[in-house]
């Protein structure tokens, strides 16, 4: 017998601590019993495991790792209430079926790089605090902003009584945008808070017109359009894992770029 949020996350449902909110939230039964009990254990060779009404399989699934462009005006998320586009829904149309989520977030008026996965271990890897994995963003600000704005926002800015870490600035250049002037700037993060970016730059008093996230540790791809999705080599997985060792058994091998019908 296996602790259940173990099995979620072997899965590839969700990272262990994301299984776990999902058991408080009763999310999750186990023989058409809701469990409500984060220590309930299961076997998944002869348990039916049941998330969000939909069957777990008993195969392991193949473990994959994609790297998507995320448009403007979609949200990165599963689901959304309001019915709005979700980077799940480009996924299906690009044929990638399975219980995939994303790894971190960008907010919907955001566009740029997104890893999604069904690796529950590696998204943890990936979003916990403690690894600090970079992501870089241009951000087009309104106005242009002085040395002083530039300091605050490399020492850091206070949101919701927390200061956020320490961040590398470059000033790209400015341009005219009809009769304003824009600021094109290159932010980078090792915390990834909720809207932060924008917020950091609204502190300022330079809010952000656009915001691409344009690489996430080591991997970036310039030739990515908004909608495009390629799968990770094994070599990024590797990067992005911190690690040197030869890439996860069962990763899916690149196969190109592909843009959802």
């Amino acid at each position: 017998m296996i602790r259940l949020q173990k099995i979620l996350s072997h899965a590839g449902v969700a990272s262990r601590r994301a299984a776990e909110e999902l058991i408080r939230q009763h999310r999750v039964e186990v023989n058409g019993a809701v469990v409500t009990e984060l220590g309930t254990k299961a076997d998944p060779e002869h348990d039916e495991i049941r998330v969000d009404g939909r069957r777990l399989p008993k195969a392991t699934p193949v473990r994959r790792y994609v790297l998507m462009f995320k448009p403007r005006d979609v949200m990165s998320t599963r689901a959304d209430p309001q019915r709005r586009t979700t980077v799940i829904d480009l996924l299906a149309r690009a044929g990638i079926r399975g219980y995939f989520y994303p790894v971190g977030r960008l907010d919907y008026e955001s566009e740029g790089l997104l890893v999604l996965t069904n690796d529950g271990e590696f998204a943890e890897r990936l979003t916990h605090p403690r690894h600090e994995v970079e992501r870089v963003y241009e951000a087009h600000l309104l106005g242009v902003p002085d040395e002083r704005d530039i300091h605050r926002l490399e020492r850091g800015i206070v949101i919701d009584g927390r200061r956020t870490h320490p961040a590398r600035i470059r000033v790209r250049g400015t341009y005219a945008a009809g009769d304003e002037e824009h600021t094109l700037v290159e932010i980078i993060l090792r915390e990834g808070r909720n809207r932060q970016v924008r917020r950091m730059c609204e502190a300022i008093g330079h809010p952000v017109v656009r915001l691409i996230r344009t690489r996430i540790g080591a991997v970036s791809d310039k030739r990515l359009r908004p909608g495009q999705i390629r799968d990770l080599t094994p070599h990024e997985i590797d990067s992005l894992m911190g690690s040197s060792a030869p890439a996860r058994r069962g990763a899916q091998r690149s196969k190109g770029t592909s843009r959802p019908r």
